[in-house]
């Protein structure tokens, strides 16, 4: 059985111990690989090799850093076909979903291609007599990156491009659930040229966290996962004098006005409640609908959902198994509450048969189909809680502002939709709503590279989101220097032209 290794200083290694966790086929149920689990030992390795590499990444050119960055922008764009086959084999996504991650991801690299426009400083000449006043941002060296299963190409892309383009080293512990892409994205990173050490992996379990929490050289964490994990790693984290962002969970409502386009909302519903199995922070999990367009919405969802093939993601199918057995089971649980709560069970995904090709049927997979929940009150666990799975809730209100009222009173705000043609209503919604992210007839509001991306309330702890301008400044420090030149010096003479250097 092989075992996925670290990736410490340029190179796999196995690590100190043999404690390893079993990675799995989601569409058939085998356990394809074995993960290495990170000891303390392994954690300090990589982050010596991070801290070695620090100070002279940190002194590398913005020109050497740009080329490094666009050479590894053109290796990912060469491999994504090979990355996406290996995220859809361990997570169970799609082929054409796991494209689409390597995407997004791909945006926040070539966000980071043009670091030194967003590195420039300000100057005042003269501020005082002959004294000058300039400001720098410099980086903050070893920083930790604590990734989840369900993006594990484009959510450590959120972060890691912007902190080695700034001059960081990094460490990244994916999750365990689905390792290989993490090495993968390694491998593309020392072909592309950079140095090694700047660019680490350990994977494993509660160890390799805490690791990386505690360890006195690592300047800052930043991580994406579920609330309660995120606020003991901000808790831990500040603790130790560290820099954290974490991203929490999500439970995003998406709010239908009598005067949506319901064929438009339909789609949008099955579109984010259903991609990816539901395994998205983004994902719609509470349709809000404004009456009288409920029984209406849900019949065109209906219709929508009776088209959908769930199977194995490698074959064309429209979505794909759940990440791990135990989550699958976890998410059925829920689904068994709230039948038993009295909600009203449209289309039930228990009992889904997956797609047969070639004589082929992965009986032993993952599954769970999409469900459909109607008339849920917000008492209801399947309404409170992050399911995070293939299952949609539908909530009736009487208007706008009840509507508007059960999502501000919701414990989280990552991310909203309102599928209206109203011009006003949006923008009053997009004044009122609290939460993060806000979708105006868009459901999946995931914003674009060079904005930046994080949630309101319990979906998020600290106070910089990632990527975007707030990614960069997450990433630096700030320096204002004072200084008094009284003897100009002299460079000698040179008739090249200028390079970069």
């Amino acid at each position: 059985m092989p075992v996925v290794p670290h990736w410490i200083a340029g190179a796999t290694t196995g690590g100190a111990g043999r404690r390893t966790g079993d990675v799995y086929d989601p569409a058939t149920g085998e356990v394809t690989k074995r993960v290495a689990f990170a000891e303390p030992s392994d954690v300090d390795a990589a982050v010596a090799a991070a801290k070695a590499a620090a100070p002279g990444w940190r002194d590398t050119s913005l020109a050497r850093r740009t080329q490094i960055l666009f050479a590894f922008r053109e290796l990912l764009n060469a491999s994504r076909d090979e990355l996406a086959a290996i995220i859809t084999a361990e997570h169970g996504k799609v082929l054409s979903d796991a494209a689409g991650e390597i995407a997004r991801g791909q945006e926040v690299v070539e966000f980071a291609c043009g670091i030194p426009h967003l590195l420039k400083g300000g100057f005042s000449e003269n501020a005082s007599t002959k004294i000058d006043v300039y400001s720098i941002r410099q980086p903050l060296g070893v920083v930790g990156i604590i990734s989840p299963f369900n993006f594990p190409a484009m959510v450590p892309m959120w972060f890691f491009p912007i902190a080695i383009a700034t001059g960081n080293t990094v460490v990244l512990k994916p999750s365990e659930k689905d390792p290989s892409a993490a090495n993968f994205i390694a491998g593309l990173w020392k072909r592309a040229g950079l140095p090694d050490g700047v660019f680490n992996v350990v994977h494993g379990d509660k160890v390799a966290v805490d690791g990386l929490l505690d360890h006195p050289d690592v300047k800052s964490i930043s991580f994406v996962g579920s609330t309660p994990i995120a606020r003991y790693v901000y808790e831990r984290g500040t603790a130790a004098g560290k820099r954290v962002q974490a991203l929490g969970g999500a439970k995003n409502h998406m709010l239908v006005l009598p005067d949506a386009d319901l064929d438009l909302a339909a789609d949008a519903a099955v579109n984010a409640g259903f991609g990816s199995a539901g395994e998205r922070c983004m994902a719609i999990s509470a349709l809000v609908a404004v009456e009288p367009v409920a029984d209406e919405l849900i019949a065109k969802i209906k219709e929508r959902v009776a088209t959908l093939r769930t199977g194995d993601g490698r074959r064309g199918c429209d979505m794909g198994p759940l990440v791990t057995g135990q989550h699958r089971d976890k998410v059925r649980s829920y689904v068994d509450a709230g039948e038993e709560a009295g909600a009203e069970l449209v289309i039930d995904g228990r009992g889904v048969q997956p797609d047969v090709q070639d004589g082929v049927e992965a009986a032993d997979g993952f599954w769970l189909g999409p469900t459909l929940f109607d008339k849920v009150s917000t008492d209801m666990s399947i309404y409170t809680d992050e399911i995070f799975g293939p299952v949609l809730s539908v909530v009736r209100v009487a208007s706008y502002e009840e509507g508007l009222h059960l999502i501000n009173s919701n414990a989280y705000g990552n991310g909203t939709a309102i599928f209206t043609n109203d011009g006003g209503a949006a923008r009053r919604f997009q004044n009122e709503v609290e939460v993060g992210m806000i979708g105006i007839n868009v459901p999946v509001p995931v914003p674009v590279a060079y904005y930046s991306f994080g949630g309101w309330k319990n979906s998020l702890f600290g106070d910089s989101h990632a990527h975007g301008t707030e990614g960069v400044h997450f990433f630096t420090r700030g320096k204002v220097v004072t200084g008094r030149w009284l003897d100009p010096s002299h460079g000698g003479l040179n008739l090249g032209f200028p390079q970069n250097a």
